[in-house]
């Protein structure tokens, strides 16, 4: 949240004034935060992410429109609207793919016991209605992006409206960073959350263990070190009422 929308907003909208820098140089060094920070998460998994792709080529298109002037602004529109869109596009056509970045998503072995949850599908013979489960969470997924992309488009027609190479088209970048979280983000975060609920439920389903037995262990172990802290602070002001 630092590097991604609360330092560059910072500076877009205030960086001209407190480090008395013309609007390009403070424009590459706005984008260039969450630009590293993307290309150390990409290094640190050693994996190629297709979204890290997409969003250095969305940080790409935005320097290139900010810097050079007599560009309409309407591409930073498009571009806003075209990266949750490509992101929409790419989960679904992967679930056509023995690999569907749905399990990356949402299925992941860092919140489940897959093999677990594998072997019990295959014991009930009910791996097809999992499948079904993970296609009805895909559409969820997608819908997700798809709304983040009207939401994009809709925001940055509204917000950018300055000639870029502009400390003005700078402020509204800025701004426009800034409103993403709470326009963009809770309302698609919120669908996803959707999405993982129908899962979770899909997953009891059709394995029949309840959904503390399919968790990783890991997660199962931090719930109950969570649990066990709630209960003890619980008995300890207990403890106090009753003394008093």
């Amino acid at each position: 949240m630092i590097l991604n929308v609360v330092l560059p907003s910072l500076l877009l909208t205030k960086g001209g004034q407190w480090l008395r820098m013309d609007p390009a140089p403070v424009l590459i060094t706005a984008l260039s935060l969450p630009l590293l920070y993307g290309i150390y998460d990409f290094i640190t998994r050693k994996k190629v992410n297709l979204f890290s792709i997409i969003g250095f080529v969305s940080v790409l298109i935005t320097g290139a429109v900010g810097l050079f002037e007599n560009i309409p602004t309407r591409w930073i529109a498009i571009k806003e609207a075209a990266v949750p869109l490509l992101f929409g596009i790419a989960i679904y056509a992967s679930s056509f793919t023995k690999k569907p970045l749905i399990r990356s998503l949402l299925f992941s072995p860092e919140l489940f016991d897959v093999q677990l949850i594998e072997n019990s599908l295959e014991e009930k013979g009910s791996r097809a209605d999992f499948e079904n489960v993970i296609s009805s969470c895909t559409i969820w997924v997608v819908g997700s992006f798809l709304l983040s992309t009207v939401l994009n488009y809709v925001l940055a027609v509204w917000l950018v409206k300055s000639p870029s190479g502009t400390p003005e088209f700078n402020a509204e970048i800025g701004k426009m960073t800034a409103l993403s979280w709470p326009v963009i983000a809770l309302p698609t975060t919120a669908v996803m959350m959707v999405a993982l609920m129908k899962l979770m439920k899909g997953i009891e389903s059709a394995t029949g263990h309840p959904l503390d037995d399919v968790l990783h262990p890991e997660v199962r172990e931090k719930m109950a070190a969570k649990d066990a802290a709630l209960e003890k602070k619980r008995a300890e002001k207990a403890a106090v009422e009753e003394s008093s």
